[in-house]
Formats: structure tokens, C-alpha cells, sequence
């Protein structure tokens, strides 16, 4: 691993986090382990006696501490109101949910949350039922989003058109895309001036756009051996178009043959729960397609991530492949 996550820095992260778990009642001598790297390094510590924790080592300068505990904040009202199974945030024994470290000069925030047992599921046949809870599970967010009364100091990101893959996006910019060409380049311009003026058509009323997670995917879901669905990881959650929820979904699998047949189940799911209207469900493919572009930019800024490093140019060929399906459409 090169980059920022390098192998040795991963090992100054672990030991940050390992110098923290008493704020979470568990001993210094407790095992903490990797368990992934993205936008965050997540870590798992184990004490004998005690149920495991889930570690997050957020990365400096993506969100601010009030961004953070609204995040938190969301979490801890859908479970209030068990409108979703979501890992509890724990709280310090110093205080409020964040603690802290030292990193080379940058201070690292940390979050602590319970352990839910489950893996992500797997990809194969099996996810057309998987993605008919997954719809129903998006639907029940949603409602929640649109009835839920924030507190004041409540701060979280904007996914719309300007900040996704627009001019100020969160996730950097797709023309640095990795390989993209010159060529390739004018035509993720074509794309994303005709995805603008959809997004603009469809608009931002609050019957389409609030409060999301954002990152619904299947790495954020764990399934227990009964096949109960949890959710986890709302490190972006924020302010989007609710229907974006479907595309956050399908990331990285935008090509996959079955996607039709995902798509059709996740609003199957989504319309026991709610009624979805036919203007909703024609602008899927616009954010499948708008998703593809932001994750194709995330790639180019976070290369030295282990997805990045694995996907690498050959994403980016396939953002081409779909762009041009979209304008051919």
C-alpha cells in the first residue's frame, strides 16, 4: 500500500486508536485490528470479557467535529425510532462521542461504535431479494429524513450537481480521472452538461431531496445468518436527492448485467413501504450516471486507497462505456 494509508502509517493510526480504548471501558491491552481503508481507516478491538468495538479513524479535513456528531445525531434518532438496525454510537467516558490523536502533526477524530455481527453480502443471484429489502429499507430513511425535526447546530454535506461533479465537488475532480484521455475527457463534458440540466428539470423539492445516507452500498451492509439486513458506515450522509439513494447502491457494479434487475427489485421494496412516482424511477439512470462520475473523481483523489489501486484505469474505460449508453439514450 503507497500513499497516504501506507503500510506505516496505517501502524501510527492502530496505535492512535489502541491509546483510546478506555474511553470506551475497554483495556489497553485490547487487540485492535484493521478492518478497511476508505475515506476512513476502520478498526476492530477485541477485549477478553467484553463485546468487540468498531473503531473509526476519520480522515483530517473531509468533516468538521459538529459534522460528525450530526451524523451521530441522525444515527441515534432512526434508532430511537427503530426505523432501521444501525450500530450504536458509544459515547466516552470523557465525554460526547469523539476522542482523539496525534498523527504526524494532524489531529486524527475517532468514533466508537457497538458490534454488529453480519458480513456484506455477496455479489452473485442472490442480491435481487437482497435489493427488495434494500428499497424498503431506503424508503423507510427517507420518511424518516422528511418528518425528522434536526437539532439547530445540525451541519452535514450538500450532494448535488455543484459538489458532486460540478465545480466545487467533495470527491475532487473526474477530469484528473486516472487514464482518461483527451478524448474520453470531452465526453464526460458532453455527459455532465446534459446530467445538469436533468438534475435542474427534476429540481430539489422537498418530496425528492433531503437528508440521505449517501453510501448505501453493499460494503455498508451486514447480513446475519437469518438474512436480517443491518446498516452501518453514514460517514456521508447529507443533503441529496433521495433517489440517488438507488445509485449509491449499485456503486462500482454500474455494468453489471443484473443491475436491471436490481433496479426493479430495490422499487419494489421502496413501494411496499412508499409510493414512488414515475418521474422518480425515469431519473435513476441520471444518477446512476452522476455516481459513476463522482466515484470514477474519488478514485484519481484518493489513489492510495486499496480500491483505487485495484480498479484503476479499467474504471475509468467503463465511466466511458456508460457515458456514452446514457447520451445514446
Amino acid at each position: 500500500m503507497t500513499g497516504l494509508y501506507e503500510n506505516n502509517f496505517i501502524e501510527t493510526l492502530r496505535r492512535g486508536a489502541q491509546s483510546l480504548v478506555s474511553e470506551w471501558g475497554l483495556s489497553e491491552h485490547s487487540d485492535v485490528s484493521l478492518l478497511t481503508v476508505s475515506e476512513n481507516a476502520t478498526f476492530r478491538a477485541d477485549d477478553a470479557g467484553a463485546a468487540p468495538v468498531i473503531l473509526r479513524v476519520h480522515r483530517p479535513g473531509y468533516h468538521t467535529r459538529r459534522e460528525i456528531e450530526s451524523e451521530l445525531a441522525w444515527i441515534e434518532a432512526l434508532r430511537a425510532e427503530r426505523v432501521v438496525d444501525i450500530p450504536a454510537p458509544l459515547e466516552c467516558r470523557s465525554g460526547g462521542h469523539i476522542a482523539g490523536f496525534d498523527a504526524d502533526g494532524e489531529q486524527r477524530e475517532v468514533v466508537a461504535f457497538a458490534f454488529m455481527p453480519g458480513a456484506e453480502p455477496a455479489h452473485g443471484d442472490g442480491l435481487v431479494a437482497g435489493f427488495r429489502q434494500l428499497g424498503a429499507i431506503n424508503a423507510r430513511l427517507h420518511g424518516h429524513a422528511r418528518r425528522w425535526q434536526a437539532p439547530d447546530w445540525f451541519d452535514r454535506k450538500v450532494w448535488n450537481h455543484e459538489t458532486t461533479i460540478g465545480p466545487n465537488p467533495h470527491w475532487g475532480d473526474w477530469r484528473v480521472a486516472i487514464g482518461l484521455t483527451a478524448e474520453g475527457k470531452a465526453l464526460l463534458e458532453r455527459t455532465g452538461t446534459v446530467l445538469e440540466a436533468a438534475l435542474a428539470r427534476y429540481g430539489t423539492g422537498s418530496d425528492r431531496f433531503g437528508l440521505i445516507h449517501a453510501d448505501l452500498r453493499l460494503a455498508n451492509l451486514l447480513v446475519d445468518e437469518s438474512g436480517h439486513i443491518g446498516v452501518i458506515d453514514f460517514d456521508d450522509c447529507g443533503f441529496g436527492w433521495f433517489m440517488y439513494d438507488f445509485a449509491a447502491a449499485v456503486s462500482f457494479f454500474e455494468e453489471d448485467p443484473a443491475l436491471p434487475a436490481w433496479q426493479a427489485a430495490w422499487l419494489e421494496g421502496y413501494r411496499t413501504v412508499a409510493p414512488l412516482g414515475a418521474e422518480d424511477e425515469a431519473m435513476l439512470p441520471t444518477f446512476v450516471m452522476v455516481r459513476r462520475m463522482l466515484l470514477t473523481a474519488w478514485l484519481a483523489s484518493h489513489a492510495e486507497t486499496p480500491t483505487a489501486q485495484e480498479l484503476g484505469v479499467g474504471y475509468t474505460d467503463g465511466t466511458l462505456r456508460l457515458a456514452q449508453a446514457y447520451l445514446s439514450r
